[in-house]
Parts: C-alpha cells; structure tokens; sequence
C-alpha cells in the first residue's frame, strides 16, 4: 500500500476517534443525572461525575504524550488507552451503585489521554502550512459527533429489556452503545492505523533522492561525453561494468561522490539518533513552558475553555427560568449550536490557508470580546418582553459560539509550532490538561453563581480582557522560530 493511501487512512482513523468522543459527550450527558438519581446519589455527584472524567483525562494526558515520544509510535497508544474507554462505559453499562458510575467515568476519562499523542503525532507528520487545516478538520469531527449524539438517544431511550443479570434501559444503554463503539473503533485502528514517519524524515529523503537524481544526471553527461572515446556498449552493461569498463578521471571522481555520499547518509543518522532515542535530553519545563510565547497559548486555552463551559452550565437553568424551555428546546438548541461550529471549522479550515494563526487568533478573540460585553449587559439581566430576551440570547449564544473555532485551532496550531516539534506528545499532554482543569473548574465557577450573575460573567469577561491584552504585547512572538529553516536548511546541503 501506498504512503499517501495509508496516510489518508490514518486521518480517517483519527477523525472516527475524535467523533465517537464527541458523540461520547452527548450520549451520556443528557441522561447521567436521572441515571444517578435512579441510583439514590446526591445531587453533588452529578459534578464529581463530570469532573472525574476531566480529571482522569487531565492526569493521563501529559503520561500518554511521553509514552509518545519516547517510542516515536501513537497506534499502540491508542490501542491501549481505548482499553479504559471499552472497560470504563461497560463499568457505566452495569450501573450497581452510584460509586461504580463514578468509577467508570473515571476510568473512561483515561482513554481521552490519547489524544495529547494524537496531536503530536499530527505535528510530526504534517507541514507546519497545512497544520492549522488538519486541526480544524479533526475538531470539527468530534463537533459533529456532539451534533449527532442527541440522534442515538431517540432509539436508546426505546430500549427495555434483559441481558443476563444486567438492565438495558435508557440509563444504562448508553454505556453499552458507547462499549461497542469503542470494540469496533479498536479494529479500524488495527487495520487502518499506521505510524506514519515524522515529516522532516520525509523531506529529508526527498531531498536525498533529488541529490541522488542530480548526481546520476551529472553521471550521464559525463558518460555522453565519453561515448565518443570509446565503443558504444548497452546501458545494463554499462550499469553492471562501468567502474571496470572505463577508468578515467571523472569515474574515479564519480566513484568517491557516491562512495561518501551513503558515509555522509550514516553519519548524519548516527548523529541524529541518540536524540530520536531520547528526546528529552536536555528538556526543561520551565524553558519549555514558560516562555511568554508559550504562556499566551496556555492561558488562551484555559480561559476560552473556562468562559466556555460555564456558559454551557448557565444556559440551561437560564432557558428554564426566562423561556419555559424543557429537553426538547434545549436539544434542539444544541443541535443548532453544533451546527454553527461545524460551519466556523470549516471556514476556519479555509481562512488558515491564507492568513497566520496568530490573525486567526486576534479575529476569534475579538468575537469573543463582543460576546462577553453582550452577555455581561442583555444576559446577566435580561431586559423586555418575551421576543427581545429571546431575541437577546441568541445573539449572546450565537457570538460566543462563533469565536470558539477561531480561537480553539489557532491556538492549538500556533502551540504546535512554538513548542519542540520532538516532545510534542507531551507538551499537547500539557496544553489539554491546563484544558481540562478549566472544564473542571468552568461549571464549579458557574453553577455556584446562578444567582449573581454579574458576578459570574464580571469575572469571565476580566479573563478575556487579560489575555487580549497579553496577546497584543505578544502578537509578535507568536510565529515559528525561524531556526528551524535554518536547520533543515543546513541539513540539506550538508
């Protein structure tokens, strides 16, 4: 099989993980807290529940992208953390106690700790033009499986029946459909997953097959010009005889380019593989991370992520209280917002092509910036009649999801690229926990202040203008280092 057939599989894969995430998400979601009700669990549990995930998922992360690293390889990777996703949503499916569904949610949160080496992996086997499209279009795969999600409640919830000493009703077939998936997703990795070579590696054996090429054309002028010294002789003859044939200047000086060509070939590998073996020799966290660069894209990441979620945990009780709205509204309403995302990736998808990330960056900061002014004026108190606190809401929750796109791919491209391209798993590792400690603390923020709603949306909009003004004394550092050309450049002509 091919390279490019087998890395147009591999991106399949990866975007089926990405959607069954996301799908995940909306399956379970929607019924988990009538499920620990049936359970006898407290109303507290439902955020332990939610928050084990994240927390699981926030401490296996930065685990999964070293193991990445290290090795160079991410399908064993997968494979071995679908393993917590296959057990933790049986563990949901069995549903013996509200401590079991704790635990399986805990357990399945495990599982999402390979996507730190997924992302590395995509840095390593993407150019750093085309990184920002490939984000895209995987996040906007788990978008689509949050939007599509809803759809397989409305046969799961039919489901009643009996299956040994287990109950399949709409409370515990989530578990077993998500468990299933998860089995089937396991063999396309094994037969559609392949750890593709870092996209350096492969620049640098195109330039050494060009080299070659240049050679062997030089090689054959100098033949031509000796076809008129010598006896005309077939070309396998000459390919098999020529060091034997001919003996003059040119061979002899032919004869060394190629014999140090493959000495030059190893010696660079031979240099090149203590580090490949190792590619924290010399790391530092702190010179890694705490670069201002570096700290920009971390805070980006954990404030859109906080505002995000515990915007998420307001809507509900909000719709109820103003708009009467009962699960139907609300999953229609969703439904409509996973719309919009899928759209915003891809135009997001399309703009990275033509502009930088960090412009990419700013625009869905901006947005961002207008939402938070919005919500913080028409939402925190809203004001008028039915249409205009309808009409006020929509345009609050259509802004915020619009700037979400742009900011979410920006940042994770621009991270890519200002971060060591060899510890990449690990340092995706870091990004998506600093991500998952604000889906952990978003809706604690949130669902704490219901009732002070100034409050609440006071301080999210004080984060948003924090980070713009850290992007705007920062807008000049985040781009790639330029070293790195440099190096690939000095590689090529040695």
């Amino acid at each position: 099989m091919d390279t490019q057939r087998k890395k147009r599989l591999t991106f399949l894969t990866i975007g089926l993980i990405f959607l069954l995430s996301g799908i995940e998400y909306a399956v379970i979601l929607p019924t988990i807290w009538r499920y620990l009700q049936t359970l006898d669990a407290a109303p507290y549990f439902l955020g332990l529940a939610l928050s084990a995930f994240s927390l699981s998922g926030l401490l296996a992360g930065p685990l999964f992208g070293h193991w990445s690293d290290r090795t160079g390889t991410t399908k064993n990777i997968i494979l071995f953390a679908n393993l917590f996703e296959i057990a933790g949503n049986f563990m949901y499916f069995m549903g013996f106690s509200k401590w079991l569904l704790l635990s399986s949610r805990l357990v399945a949160g495990i599982g999402t700790g390979a996507g730190s080496a997924i992302f590395g992996f995509l840095t390593r086997s993407t150019s750093p033009e085309d990184r920002a499209t490939v984000f895209a279009a995987v996040m906007a795969c788990r978008q689509a499986g949050l939007l599509i999600g809803p759809a397989f409640n409305i046969f799961l919830r039919l489901l009643d029946f009996q299956l040994g000493p287990f109950v399949v009703n709409k409370y515990t077939s989530p578990g077993l459909f998500m468990c299933l998936l998860w089995i089937l997703l396991q063999l396309v990795v094994i037969f559609m997953y392949w750890d593709l070579p870092p996209q350096q590696r492969v620049k640098a054996k195109e330039n050494s097959a060009s080299h070659d090429k240049e050679e062997d054309r030089e090689q054959e002028i100098v033949e031509e010009d000796n076809e008129e010294e010598k006896p005309l002789i077939g070309s396998q003859e000459l390919a098999g005889s020529y060091g034997s044939v001919v003996i003059s200047p040119p061979s002899v000086n032919h004869s060394c380019s190629v014999s140090n060509a493959p000495l030059n070939h190893i010696s660079h590998e031979s240099s090149e593989s203590p580090e490949s073996a190792s590619p924290f020799k010399n790391f530092s966290i702190s010179r890694e991370f705490l670069r201002e660069e570096v700290v920009v894209l971390l805070a980006a990441q954990f404030i859109t992520l906080f505002n995000q979620t515990a915007l998420e945990t307001m809507v509900t009780p909000m719709t109820q209280r103003y708009f009467g709205y009962g699960e139907l509204e609300n999953s229609v309403m969703y439904c409509l917002c996973g719309v919009e995302v899928i759209a915003g990736f891809l135009f997001v998808r399309w703009l990275s092509r033509r502009v930088a990330e960090r412009v990419v960056l700013a625009i869905g900061l901006a947005i961002c910036n207008i939402s938070g002014v919005w919500c913080l004026i028409f939402l925190a108190n809203p004001i008028g009649g039915f249409p205009w606190q309808l009409t006020e809401f929509i345009i609050g929750v259509f802004l915020q999801v619009l700037g979400l796109p742009f900011v979410a791919v920006a940042q994770v491209s621009l991270f890519s690229k200002v971060t060591a391209e060899k510890t990449q798993g690990f340092s995706q590792g870091v990004r998506r926990s600093v991500g998952g400690l604000a889906t952990i603390l978003g809706p604690l923020w949130a669902g704490g202040l219901t009732e002070n709603m100034y409050i609440m949306m006071g301080v999210m909009m004080a984060l948003l203008a924090l980070l713009t003004l850290m992007l705007a004394f920062s807008y000049d550092r985040l781009v790639a280092p330029a070293t790195e050309e440099h190096e690939d450049d000095s590689e090529n002509r040695a």
